[in-house]
């Protein structure tokens, strides 16, 4: 099968409208709840209520969180162009307008893409409408997924959890936490699985919040887990462990929820490249894409730089997004995308502050903000070098042991 890389017809809609939403609802309280750091943005209740709509009346593919349904059989219709691609494309615009605030979206949570990604038929249908963050990081643990020491213990009908979790994007507003824990610290990996925690279950307490460099619009919270006691029927696909498998099943959410970031990183990418490129005509520096780099100014050529690069970007988003809808394994492709977005988005956002000068670095525009919240796009999901491991085990085929 062949990827068409042209924006797809049946989603313009769509992206037209998540653009709109940007410029209109997004861009004009984007300094608000930057310096009001963990106040709720209450605007985004009549945005998710519409968001809501559009996707009862079967309007809004993409609107959701999206999950690569590994069990799913491909669709003998040929290539499709499906929910993962609507979401990378729709999110990518949101972010044009404001990153905290998408990542603030009531229903939207992280956790939500991992109940899509890894939920049965029925806990999809029970879990459906629920609001979910996603506690993974633990303190000591970093990037290394593999090394979680938050223990849960089947007692009876009821799984007791225990131990910390940081870093938990909206751990304070989302209403579920998927959480990650291992059955048998002795099993490794095989034994981690993922759970779905209803916020006030006894045991849970959310200790803090973040105060943090960017994304200030959205709360990042670390959870405290004590003798929780959590049904058994909300651990997330299999109970059972299974070594040669891995937790692949666990990190499936990864394959969706990487390109999710890289179309963060996309989307903010642009916004710094549109207005530094209005504010470089301004400068009467005028940006030709018809000649050659070297023939244009410093500042120009920059520019024309950081617009391949944010291509290259746009493009490997595309490509892990469009391989999900159409049942392809795309490990290697999200990381690729992961990777090569978050780096380059943070690349972008800050030399556009550089080319813009003081202008770039005051609060009179929004670029160097822009710059603060694209950091945490290179280093959440994985990080920069994580993804570059993933990725160099796949291309030469080794094992996580073979290459550390």
């Amino acid at each position: 099968m062949a990827i068409n890389l042209e924006e797809p017809k049946k989603f313009k809609p769509l992206v037209g409208q998540a653009h709109q939403v940007a410029m209109n609802m997004l861009r004009p309280i984007s300094r608000k709840y930057d310096r009001a750091e963990h106040e709720y943005p209450k605007e985004l209740d009549m945005l998710a209520a519409m968001i809501d709509g559009l996707s009862e009346s079967g309007a809004g593919e993409g609107a959701g969180a999206a999950g690569v349904r590994r069990d799913e059989k491909k669709d003998d219709g040929g290539v499709k162009n499906g929910a993962n691609l609507a979401s990378v494309l729709s999110i990518a615009e949101m972010c044009w307008g404001d990153v905290g605030l998408l990542l603030s979206m009531p229903r939207q949570g992280l956790g939500n893409s991992a109940i899509a990604s890894v939920a049965d038929d029925e806990q999809l249908q029970r879990f459906e409408g629920v609001w979910a963050g996603m506690a993974i990081t633990e303190p000591g643990t970093g990037s290394d997924s593999a090394n979680i020491k938050t223990t849960a213990v089947l007692d009876g009908d009821e799984y007791v959890i225990n131990g910390e979790k940081i870093y938990v994007t909206s751990g304070d507003r989302a209403d579920h936490i998927v959480v990650w824990a291992t059955l048998d610290r002795d099993l490794g990996r095989a034994a981690i699985k993922s759970f779905v925690v209803a916020k006030g279950t006894p045991g849970m307490r959310v200790e803090r919040l973040e105060h943090k460099l960017g994304i200030r619009a959205s709360d990042t919270a670390a959870i405290i887990f004590e003798n929780c006691r959590v049904p058994k029927e909300n651990l997330l696909g299999s109970p059972e462990i299974d070594t040669k498998q891995g937790f692949a099943g666990a990190m499936a959410t990864f394959d969706n929820t990487r390109p999710l970031v890289a179309s963060m990183a996309v989307g903010c990418a642009r916004a710094s490249l549109d207005l530094t490129r209005d504010l470089l005509k301004q400068a009467g520096i005028e940006v030709d894409y018809d000649r050659p780099a070297h023939l244009q100014s410093a500042a120009a050529a920059k520019f024309l730089q950081m617009e391949s690069d944010w291509e290259g970007a746009y493009l490997l988003m595309l490509q892990a997004a469009w391989m999900a809808d159409n049942r392809q394994p795309n490990s290697l492709e999200a990381s690729m995308a992961k990777a090569k977005a978050g780096r380059v988005g943070s690349d972008i956002t800050l030399s556009c502050v550089e080319l813009a000068g003081s202008i770039g670095y005051s609060e009179t525009e929004l670029l160097e903000k822009w710059a603060r919240d694209s950091k945490i796009l290179d280093i959440f999901e994985g990080t920069q070098q994580i993804q570059q491991l993933i990725i160099a085990r796949r291309v030469l085929g080794l094992s996580s042991a073979e290459l550390k």
